[in-house]
């Protein structure tokens, strides 16, 4: 029997399990994945929802309600941390945590034999590649429809382009304390004292300052990024830039990943749907590492008043 109706779309996706069967082996590790998937759609079944179907390491669900989906997505969070918090630890090692990505989107699905279809499902399914660890995404019809106080808990990622879709979405992402959690944390000891309040980039002849109100911004090869980066390497929407909590974060969103060098620093911070503070100066590559000569490069700096004032910076590899 085929129908159509108005749903909320939900895709969640754990990633890390292949650390998990290197540290675990293949029995214990497929036991803590199927219990993540499991108690996840049993959340679903509380919040209203109906599990559509499993995906490997994750599902698809619907709601009648985009709340009872933002809700579900707020319970497989939380209940995701307890299950890496209850599992032991291997050989004096800690198990790699599992990380949680989801998207929620909203709009008219077909409805045929217990599956679904149509381009709220898909929207959902593409989101769901940009989000980062431990994020939950939304698009528009998702948060306009929910109460004024849900709605203060998203913040706007502006329009970004999905794969295989030529229209830009509007997204925005579930503000928690989870979000910190994402960020690395391997210059965390350098950031300076005054919070910034702008930074440069620069790609060839493209130089630009972002004040912090202008962000976030997006990286990527689409005419529709708000940073624009020709080079088949660079996604259509590769990385992101937003202010959060006084300092400058970007985030990967890409398929060959974002690297971060800073200046004077050797070692590269390699992000693969990972998150890091930019400070001081240095270099983003998009696609391909730093060590690479033809890198697609942006030459960043943050900017402390008065350093927004300053000439551009100089370009170096």
């Amino acid at each position: 029997m085929t129908s159509i109706v108005e749903r909320t779309v939900l895709f969640a996706d754990l990633r890390g399990s292949t650390g998990l069967f290197e540290k675990l082996g293949n029995a214990e590790a497929a036991a803590v994945v199927t219990q993540s998937v499991m108690l996840m759609g049993q959340i679903v079944v509380n919040c209203g929802g109906q599990v559509v179907k499993t995906l490997g390491d994750g599902l698809m669900a619907v709601f009648e309600q985009p709340q009872d989906g933002i809700d579900a997505a707020d319970g497989m969070h939380e209940s995701l941390d307890r299950i890496v918090d209850s599992e032991p630890q291997t050989g004096g090692l800690r198990v790699p945590a599992l990380k949680l990505q989801v998207a929620v989107t909203h709009g008219e699905v077909v409805e045929v034999n217990g599956d679904c279809f149509g381009d709220a499902v898909n929207v959902a399914a593409r989101l769901l590649d940009s989000a980062g660890d431990n994020e939950t995404l939304a698009t528009e019809k998702v948060v306009e429809r929910l109460d004024e106080e849900q709605r203060g808990r998203f913040r706007s990622l502006s329009r970004l382009q999905l794969r295989g879709r030529q229209e830009p979405v509007q997204v925005f992402r579930l503000e928690a304390r989870r979000f910190g959690e994402t960020v690395a944390t391997l210059f965390e000891g350098t950031l300076p004292n005054p919070i910034p309040d702008g930074i440069r980039l620069v790609w060839l002849d493209v130089d630009h300052v972002f004040s912090a109100n202008e962000l976030p911004a997006v990286l990527g090869r689409s005419t529709e990024a708000t940073y624009c980066i020709e080079d088949t390497r660079v996604s259509r929407s590769h990385a992101r830039i937003e202010s959060h909590g006084g300092t400058f974060q970007i985030s990967d969103l890409s398929y060959n990943g974002t690297f971060v060098r800073f200046e004077g620093q050797n070692e590269v911070v390699s992000l693969r749907r990972g998150s890091c503070t930019l400070h001081g100066r240095g270099v983003i590559c998009l696609g391909a590492a730093p060590n690479d000569p033809t890198a697609p490069t942006v030459h960043f700096e943050v900017l402390v008043h008065p350093d927004s004032l300053r000439d551009p910076v100089t370009t170096r590899r």
